[in-house]
């Protein structure tokens, strides 16, 4: 088993954000074949900003500590802050990631970015330059 650090290990025991919201402004799907993941972004907008974020997440350990770190890092932010998280961002909040489990970064943050696109398709608003 990859050595996660502490960071990693109280985000997967303890996820936040878990759960959808029924009346979401924006869903984000985003899957990974090769390992199974699979990420569901939910967002809730208010003005320019996200007053919710909520995740369902099947996959790993780091998956799952991944998708409660973006949501985390998410919520209560700008829509073109939100958009600026990176895959990078997001791995050294959660103080690494094993190289073998780095994609799972790369899903939460993208599944985010799908869910904003999505709410600003739905609003027929263009999508904040990053």
């Amino acid at each position: 088993m990859p050595a996660y650090s502490e960071k990693v290990m109280e985000y997967f025991m303890n996820p936040r954000n878990v759960g959808e919201i029924p009346d979401a402004d924006g869903i984000g799907e985003v899957g990974n074949p090769v390992c199974g993941d699979m990420m569901t972004f939910y967002v809730k907008v208010d003005g320019d900003r996200l007053a919710d974020v909520k995740f369902k997440t099947f996959g790993c350990g780091a998956a799952i500590a991944v998708s409660s770190m973006v949501s985390e890092m998410a919520k209560g932010k700008t829509l073109e802050e939100a958009m600026q998280i990176t895959n990078k961002d997001v791995a050294q909040e959660l103080g690494g990631l094993p190289p073998n489990k780095y994609h799972c970064s790369n899903l939460g943050a993208d599944a985010l970015h799908k869910a904003i696109e999505d709410y600003l398709q739905k609003a027929g608003k263009e999508s904040p330059q990053v």
